[in-house]
């Protein structure tokens, strides 16, 4: 845990978590807004992970990318702090992703000065679909 102090709260969400990760079951758990279940549930499993290699990847879903970017954040603290504790040289470092809609990840300028989400998908299936791009190789008429 990479703060000074853990709150009751933080400890009590740990512990229902691992229960449910020991008995590989599933598990909803419930805090107030702002008293830290995103790097209370990133310490806890992702240590879990390193404990017990076959359990796979964590995969953390959000609904917006303002929440999206507070998990990522809460990770390089976590690391950081991970860091300080066994060196950075240490071979388990967490490798993070996050993923986003066409609108906020296209490139492209035709496509990236839509505004609405239907026209960015619209945009982007007409540049990247698979006939599209048989056709650039040649391959189509």
């Amino acid at each position: 845990f990479p703060y000074p102090r853990i709150y009751p709260e933080q400890y009590a969400y740990m512990v229902e978590l691992k229960r449910s990760l020991d008995a590989r079951g599933h598990s909803m758990l419930e805090m107030p807004t702002g008293t830290g279940k995103t790097i209370t549930l990133l310490s806890l499993i992702t240590s879990y992970q390193r404990a017990h290699p076959a359990m796979g990847k964590l995969l953390y879903c959000t609904r917006t990318i303002p929440e999206m970017e507070k998990v990522l954040e809460e990770l390089k603290v976590l690391e950081a702090h991970r860091d300080e504790l066994f060196g950075q040289d240490r071979k388990d470092k967490l490798f993070a992703v996050g993923l986003t809609s066409r609108r906020n990840l296209c490139v492209h300028e035709r496509v990236s000065q839509q505004t609405e989400r239907h026209l960015v998908d619209q945009h982007c299936r007409q540049l990247t679909a698979s006939w599209v791009r048989e056709r650039a190789r040649g391959g189509g008429s």
